[in-house]
C-alpha cells in the first residue's frame, strides 16, 4: 500500500480512506480495468442474444478475446493467491463474474431446451467456466503456441460438443 500511495503521489492514509485494505484496492483495480476496456460493450452481444446458442458463442468470444488483454493482471493475481489473501479475494471476485456469465449462457441454453441431458445446469456451468479459465488459455496460447483465433474457435467447438443437445 505504501508503494502504491507513493507512486500515486498521495499519503498512505489517503489511500486507506478510499481502500480500507489491499483486497478492496485489487478488486477496484480489476474493475477499473474492466471499465477502461469496456467489458460491458464486449458482453453486449452475449447479453442481447436471441438464442442460448448465440449467447454461448458470444460469451465465449467476448471472454476468450478479453483474456489476453487482462492476462498480466490475472497472472499477477494468480501468482499471489496462495500466499496473499487480498490477491486471492480479488481473483475470486473476478472469477465469480466470469462464472455468472457462464451461468447466464447455460440458463439460456436450458430455456431453449438446448442443454445436453448429460449435464445439470450446475455441471454445465462448471464445465464452461473451467473451459474458459485463464490457466487453460495460458496453457494453449502461451505454452502450446495456439493462435488466439484457434483458442476461441476450439473452445467454442468443445462447448458445443459438450453442452448442446444433439439433434
Amino acid at each position: 500500500m505504501s508503494d502504491i500511495a507513493k507512486a500515486a503521489g498521495i499519503s498512505r492514509q489517503a489511500l486507506y480512506l478510499h481502500f480500507p485494505n489491499r483486497a478492496d484496492l485489487l478488486i477496484a483495480t480489476t474493475q477499473y480495468l474492466d471499465q477502461v476496456k469496456d467489458i460491458d460493450a464486449r458482453l453486449a452481444a452475449s447479453r442481447s442474444a436471441a438464442t442460448g446458442v448465440a449467447r454461448l458463442d458470444a460469451f465465449i468470444a467476448a471472454w476468450g478475446n478479453y483474456i489476453p488483454e487482462i492476462w498480466g493482471v490475472a497472472r499477477a493475481l494468480m501468482a499471489m493467491e496462495d500466499s496473499d489473501e487480498s490477491a486471492r479475494l480479488a481473483w475470486a471476485n473476478r472469477q465469480q463474474a466470469v462464472r455468472e456469465g457462464c451461468e447466464a449462457a447455460v440458463r439460456a441454453l436450458t430455456r431453449d431446451g438446448q442443454l445436453s441431458p448429460d449435464f445439470t445446469p450446475e455441471q454445465a456451468t462448471d464445465l464452461l467456466w473451467t473451459l474458459l479459465s485463464v490457466r487453460n488459455w495460458e496453457s494453449l496460447t502461451q505454452v502450446c503456441g495456439w493462435s488466439q483465433s484457434a483458442y476461441v474457435e476450439t473452445t467454442t467447438s468443445l462447448a458445443h460438443a459438450a453442452l448442446i443437445r444433439s439433434a
